[in-house]
């Protein structure tokens, strides 16, 4: 009796199966969460209410469980859930399902044999969801929800160390938006930052998902682009000046229009740090608006002994 209540108060999902995987338990925070009710799943497969479950992990795990006694975990990170239960939290995230940590243990009778073994299933969303926050937090730009250039810095060493692993093309285009102060000054601060949001908005829709755009500071951004060579870069670049070029950016009762310059640069082996190869397309973004701006400048040619 004691053990039931208790059994039924613990603010954990607990569910025990036998041999065959069938439900022995279900207690009142799986019911809670599932709606099932334990005389609708007692004595049935846990798989006919739960098929997403039959998988090779959950079997090879419950199986390793039965056999060596050893216990079995689910880490969110991993498996995101084992139960899909609707998410319940209060941080904001957008979880569609609850994020759960879940153990599997064996369950002895007096000879010491695992005929049952026991499942807790304990919601960790919020904590899921604190930890999504601290990372949009540390990589992304507050104002445009691009990453930002800390991150961007990070990604830039990891692929530059990549490249001199592998051998693999490695691009970047710097990014700089004409004039952008006579727009803050024209049209105040607000419809600045309204550029600034689209602009990254736009980047961001027509580069792949393996390409890294950042807020490099103030007007400035960045593309890092892994296994591209500089050809290739150039013509992003020039499809993204076309692109802005052409978009008409409407600001309240506003119609506004903007151009960039943009630096290209590319690992070779004249590039013996991932500095470097930022300062060149910097250079070459410096002498872009140098020569009249809304254009393109990549850098020098390697240079042949």
């Amino acid at each position: 009796m004691i053990f039931s209540q208790i059994f039924d108060m613990l603010d954990v999902g607990i569910v025990i199966l036998d041999r065959d995987l069938n439900v022995f338990k279900w207690n009142r925070w799986m019911t809670t969460h599932s709606k099932i009710h334990p005389e609708e799943v007692i004595g049935k497969p846990l798989f006919d209410f739960f098929p997403d479950l039959n998988t090779s992990w959950f079997l090879r795990n419950c199986k390793s469980v039965f056999a060596f006694g050893n216990f079995a975990f689910f880490s969110q990170k991993l498996h995101k859930y084992c139960f899909p239960f609707k998410a319940y939290n209060t941080l904001g995230s957008d979880f569609e399902y609850m994020q759960q940590s879940c153990t599997v243990g064996p369950l002895r009778d007096k000879n010491n044999k695992v005929n049952y073994i026991y499942m807790t299933v304990q919601d960790v969303t919020d904590i899921a969801a604190y930890e999504k926050k601290l990372i949009t937090t540390n990589t992304k730009d507050g104002l445009t929800g691009i990453f930002n250039r800390r991150y961007f810095e990070t990604k830039l060493t990891e692929e530059f160390d990549r490249h001199v692993r592998y051998d693999r093309p490695l691009s970047l285009i710097m990014i700089d938006i004409d004039h952008f102060k006579k727009i803050n000054d024209s049209h105040g601060h607000q419809a600045g930052d309204f550029i600034l949001k689209k602009l990254a908005t736009l980047i961001d829709e027509r580069i792949r998902t393996i390409d890294i755009v950042s807020r490099y500071g103030g007007e400035e951004f960045c593309c890092l682009l892994p296994e591209t060579t500089i050809d290739s870069a150039m013509a992003l670049a020039e499809f993204l000046r076309i692109g802005v070029e052409t978009e008409i950016f409407q600001f309240k009762d506003k119609r506004l229009r903007i151009t960039m310059s943009q630096g290209v640069s590319e690992i070779n082996s004249d590039v013996d740090s991932a500095e470097a190869l930022l300062k060149l397309a910097d250079d070459a973004l410096y002498e872009s608006k140098r020569m009249g701006r809304n254009r393109i400048e990549r850098m020098p040619e390697k240079q042949e002994t």
